[in-house]
């Protein structure tokens, strides 16, 4: 949240800037075992930005309507626009640092910007080409399920902008296992009501979040440091897969581990999940057999977990 030098808070800003760039520098990753994918071709390069300002010089514009600094957020909106054609990187995390600082440039009486973007992913068709299948580079479908997104919080400083937060993230990840997780063994009292599972279906919403050691490497690819959303998307399912998890708690916590452990340059993971799973209409006879469910009644469960390195057991390595 922005505040003043007082600790009042001040901002103002732009929501659901909608931004579809074509032909964005491509993006190059390293491959690791548990994913396979290695980049985006970033034909579409395609954001929604939500853009905010304060000031100690804005403080008039709420207390006296004198508006003779204020940038219009229909202004900011156009600057996002017409800035991201200008950016020649290839991450979310690197265009809106690069909008951010050029919009303190341009404007030297804001003292501070927040700034987040999610990317609205599109996927290359499969055509026909003979007896072969290839992905086109012409045609594109909007996907509407999990997305990357970041966030970061930029301070005018005396020898210019300086990052105060960055946070990058996989958001609305949806996951169903269908057998292999449990939950039992907690506090039963005279106010539970909620019976003991040996293997259940289990339905988690995820939020990962994850921040750098060094910006840096998320800003610009070409250092060999970037950690993409698809990398992470695929080592949560891995993770879900080969765990036989007793709780989501601990779910999220092997998730984390492993994120960690695969990238050192990174210094925190964090989730935010839900407890979504089915309602049993039909109980199964085994493991393999036929059951039916329904969604769960509301309310829902939800749990909240951070890593760091301090989490991993010294000279832990990838495998």
């Amino acid at each position: 949240m922005l505040k003043l030098r007082s600790g009042r808070t001040l901002y103002y800003g732009k929501g659901d800037v909608l931004s579809y760039r074509t032909y964005a520098a491509p993006l190059l990753v390293k491959a690791i075992p548990e994913s396979r994918f290695t980049g985006d071709s970033n034909v579409i390069f395609a954001h929604n930005i939500t853009f905010s300002v304060s000031s100690e010089v804005l403080l008039t514009s709420f207390t006296e309507g004198d508006n003779t600094q204020v940038v219009a957020t229909d202004s900011m909106k156009n600057f996002i626009l017409r800035q991201t054609a200008n950016y020649e990187g290839s991450t979310t995390e690197g265009l809106l640092a690069f909008i951010s600082q050029k919009f303190l440039e341009r404007y030297p009486h804001i003292d501070a910007i927040e700034i987040r973007a999610d990317r609205m992913p599109f996927s290359p068709v499969n055509i026909a080409e003979g007896s072969d299948w290839s992905d086109s580079q012409l045609v594109f479908r909007r996907s509407h399920n999990e997305h990357a997104s970041a966030a970061q919080k930029w301070i005018r400083m005396p020898d210019g902008a300086a990052l105060a937060e960055q946070e990058s993230a996989l958001s609305h990840i949806q996951l169903i296992k269908v057998s292999g997780s449990s939950f039992y063994g907690f506090v039963r009292d005279e106010y539970t009501t909620l019976p003991e599972s040996f293997d259940r279906p289990l339905f988690i919403f995820l939020d990962i979040f994850w921040t750098y050691e060094h910006a840096e490497d998320a800003f610009d690819s070409k250092r060999g440091g970037y950690v993409p959303s698809e990398q992470i998307h695929d080592l949560a399912h891995t993770q879900f897969h080969s765990e036989k998890s007793p709780s989501i708690q601990y779910l999220i916590y092997r998730i984390g581990k492993s994120i960690l452990i695969r990238y050192p340059q990174l210094a925190e993971v964090r989730f935010e999940s839900n407890n979504r799973t089915w309602e049993t209409v039909v109980e199964p006879d085994h493991a393999a057999a036929a059951g039916v469910y329904t969604e769960p009644r509301p309310p829902y469960g939800f749990q909240g977990f951070t890593l760091t390195r301090a989490d991993l057991d010294e000279g832990t390595e990838p495998s």
